[in-house]
């Protein structure tokens, strides 16, 4: 199970390394030239100090010690300046081709329907955008190089040493071999502790994210107590994960010195033996113990980056898992809608939720035409359907069975940037930026100008409380709900639509929380915003549907009446003249 999750971990980590340093290839090249020229150069110095020692001691011309001393220089120079060179290029390789995953990652997001965002925190979804892949920013740019940068430099030390002598040669690389098969033994024991590690991060950012967000409820309700005892406990539970794979990488650390240390002792060891035999000068000695010290380098380098690659499995596998995730919307349509208001149709459509059972429906063959410049309203309980069906309309959801047409295109074959452009709505949840007035109304459309706001909000009858506010467009609004009410708020989204202008505008319970004074501002801008428009109105209100055209009543996601509001009324069977009768201006449930 081990060797398949690793297994799965580098084939994923392969695709994306691929995908995402592709646009990059110069610069990879150029990461890949300055790494081998600094190898070779490794390799080369400690031939100039063998040479330097053994003129020292020959006491030949001191021109030949100074030339010498001016190359080694020379080359330690150029060998630092490649280094920082392939450092600035791998930082550059790796935040280019992270930044390409997260914004990738934020586009999958933003392309998957609702039912992926309701079952997952949006703490969770920032852990994995952001927090999953900085950890994977340095592999992008240094883990494959790395590897086999030291690789190869750690093959080029072995056979030099096997020319030089071939006992030294096998010796040590006998000794290379022991310590990378134990040290990669031991790397096996950090992974499942990064893995705990980094889901258990997921879910405390989730938890923290969530929580932070229902802060006043949980304040006025008296549940902070809960939340801080909730905290506390996962905290607690990461705490000793993070210990026990801080103690695996320790370990791994105080082996490869302990291991180093033995290296030098073999290389000193044979180096005396054979200089002793006079085999070797005593500059090839101090050669031997350099090139020895040099492998430190490569093997602390390899096992740097496999560690790191063990913490990161579980981030790779996060990453890839949200990568895999399918949408449930079909692919969009590259078709465009016609000019002016549009018909909207429900043909035989069924639809149920992915986590709901087979036989629990939202909508059960639901069947209705809206011709266009026409309003409908529409009735039922909660549950009954009504949001369900407006969020079909906004490609939110795919019916399972059935069409949904717009200005008789299906909605299926309409390319999402035209339908969202199209499509307008109105929720009781408006959602506010930190930012200026302006900002909130154009939604951070630079091509709409100050005229064209003022002269949404004097249509909608709104110029009187923007001159009420204290800086006019520039007054800055608060995150949630700004710091206005929630009339202004809902005030706020029709300019919202208005500026769009929209074919189709649909009002979800816009008015459910309103005081009557801004209940009617809101019926006012409501009448304004139909005009020429089709619109579908969610009912809370008896009152909401007097200006209606046709009247959709939904029970249990089915269709039970609809019609033309005048002949319903007029119907004393019909359910929507018994609604009127009892004079309901309460909530229907």
């Amino acid at each position: 199970m081990k060797l398949a999750l690793r297994q799965f971990a580098l084939n994923s980590y392969t695709r994306l390394l691929g995908h995402y340093l592709k646009p990059q290839q110069v610069r990879v090249v150029v990461l890949a030239a300055a790494l081998l020229a600094s190898i070779a150069l490794q390799l080369i110095n400690p031939q100039i100090l063998r040479y330097f020692i053994d003129t020292a001691l020959t006491q030949e011309a001191k021109s030949s010690l100074l030339q010498a001393a001016l190359w080694f220089i020379g080359i330690a120079l150029a060998t630092q300046g490649l280094t920082l060179g392939a450092t600035y290029l791998g930082e550059t390789i790796a935040w280019k081709a992270t930044n390409a995953l997260r914004a990738d990652l934020a586009a999958h997001c933003l392309h998957l329907d609702l039912s992926f965002h309701q079952s997952r925190t949006p703490g969770e979804l920032v852990e994995r955008v952001d927090g999953d892949v900085t950890t994977l920013a340095r592999f992008f740019s240094r883990f494959a190089l790395s590897i086999l940068g030291n690789g190869l430099l750690l093959i080029g030390i072995l056979t030099v040493l096997w020319f030089e002598d071939w006992r030294v040669g096998l010796s040590l690389t006998l000794f290379v071999l022991g310590a990378m098969g134990l040290l990669t033994r031991l790397l096996r024991f950090a992974l499942p502790a990064w893995v705990a590690y980094r889901q258990l991060s997921a879910r405390f950012f989730g938890f923290l994210g969530e929580y932070l967000a229902g802060r006043e409820d949980l304040q006025a309700n008296g549940s902070v107590s809960y939340v801080k005892h909730r905290f506390h406990g996962m905290l607690q539970q990461w705490l000793p994960i993070f210990h026990r794979a801080r103690l695996a990488q320790t370990t791994l650390w105080s082996t490869s010195v302990a291991l180093l240390a033995i290296g030098n002792v073999i290389a000193l060891g044979m180096g005396a033996y054979l200089w002793s035999q006079t085999v070797i000068t005593l500059g090839t000695v101090y050669m031997i113990f350099y090139y020895n010290n040099q492998l430190r380098q490569p093997i602390a380098n390899i096992l740097s980056e496999l560690t790191d690659f063990q913490q990161a499995q579980a981030s790779i596998l996060r990453v890839q898992e949200l990568l895999d995730i399918p949408s449930h919307l079909p692919p969009t349509g590259e078709q465009t809608l016609p000019p002016g208001a549009l018909t909207v149709a429900f043909d035989q459509v069924w639809f149920r939720y992915a986590a709901s059972e087979p036989q629990d429906w939202a909508l059960q063959d639901v069947s209705w035409c809206l011709p266009a410049g026409e309003v409908l309203g529409v009735v039922g309980r909660t549950g009954s359907g009504k949001t369900t069906s407006t969020r079909l309309l906004l490609r939110f959801y795919a019916a399972q069975t059935g069409t949904i047409r717009l200005g008789d295109v299906s909605l299926e074959t309409i390319d999402t940037a035209c339908l969202r452009q199209r499509v307008g709505i109105v929720t009781q949840e408006v959602q506010l930026f930190q930012a200026t007035i302006r900002d909130n109304l154009r939604l951070f459309d630079s091509t709409i100008n100050d005229e064209q706001i003022q002269q949404a909000l004097a249509q909608l009858g709104l110029l009187d409380w923007l001159r009420s506010q204290p800086q006019c467009l520039d007054t800055l609004l608060a995150s949630d709900s700004g710091g206005l009410s929630a009339g202004e708020a809902q005030l706020l989204a029709f300019a919202r639509i208005w500026l769009r202008d929209p074919s189709l505008v649909i009002l979800d319970e816009a008015s459910s929380r309103l005081d009557p004074m801004t209940e009617r501002r809101i019926e006012r801008a409501t009448q304004q915003l139909m005009q020429g428009r089709t619109g579908i109105i969610i009912a809370h209100r008896l009152s909401t549907l007097q200006r209606v055209d046709r009247i959709l009543f939904l029970e249990q996601g089915r269709v039970v009446e609809y019609g033309r509001r005048h002949d319903l009324a007029n119907q004393p069977t019909s359910r929507f003249a018994h609604l009127l009768k009892m004079n309901v201006a309460n909530t229907l449930s």
